[in-house]
């Protein structure tokens, strides 16, 4: 059961890309709870109203993370709404096909890159300012193991989650003498909607790694990401943090 951070979040107010499922729906029914305000962006509407049921007086903006124009016009919509935006946790993500790198379609790499690593730069360059002139802000960046050790059949995705580490630490950086912190996570496999794109077998060879020999709850990465945002986490920026069953070797 988690602790009672009741109040953690008051006055404070986030926006979740990919928040209408999966770990980012984890994430924003957990700040809620604990007093704060969520838009989550999600190209779903459909999937937004359902998180809507799910969390009442939960904002959301139908959004693809890919289109650098977009995410500036949902910026403003949710800076608008919840009076400012304290917190970013960058949850969108897709998989893409699992097969060998000399037989990935371009399409499907290029589908990849644009959603995996190209939306999380636009909503980090969309937030960013917004949080200096606030003089604070909590950047969450949604890595995996995969960036880290290279998923076999997998090169598109590993590759894309390899470097939201590297703008999580160039950032990270850039912003270290300020009062906004850049930091990112690592889960292994966790079960959501997501494996709904990989094989079975992919899928079974990602269990094979993890030396606790299971998947990954939602709740867990939650907590974790949800300290991360929190105020408590102060004296860290630009770094990663594992949380793999076991998996992480560095």
């Amino acid at each position: 059961m988690p602790m009672n951070f009741a109040g953690r979040f008051s006055d404070r107010a986030a926006v979740i890309t990919g928040g209408a499922s999966g770990i980012g729906l984890a994430v924003a029914q957990r700040i809620v709870e604990e007093g704060g305000r969520v838009s989550v962006w999600d190209r779903d509407p459909a999937q937004i109203e359902q998180a809507k049921v799910v969390i009442p007086g939960l904002h959301g903006v139908a959004v693809d993370v890919a289109d650098a124009a977009g995410v500036e016009n949902a910026a403003a919509r949710a800076i608008e709404a919840l009076g400012g935006v304290d917190i970013l946790v960058t949850s969108a993500a897709i998989t893409g096909p699992n097969m060998t790198t000399w037989n990935y379609r371009v399409e499907d790499w290029q589908k990849v890159i644009d959603i995996n690593i190209n939306g999380v730069f636009y909503c980090n360059k969309a937030l960013v300012p917004h949080m200096l002139e606030r003089n604070y802000g909590r950047i969450v960046n949604i890595a995996s193991i995969a960036g880290k050790e290279g998923n076999p059949n997998a090169s598109a995705y590993s590759t894309s989650k390899a470097a939201v580490i590297g703008l999580t630490k160039s950032l990270g950086k850039e912003l270290a003498k300020t009062k906004v912190t850049v930091n990112c996570v690592t889960p292994a496999a966790v079960r959501t909607a997501i494996f709904k794109q990989m094989s079975q077998e992919h899928i079974d060879f990602m269990l094979s790694k993890i030396p606790m020999a299971r998947f990954g709850e939602v709740e867990e990465v939650a907590a974790l990401i949800c300290w991360i945002a929190s105020e408590e986490c102060s004296f860290t920026t630009a770094a990663v943090f594992d949380v793999s069953g076991g998996r992480a070797t560095y």
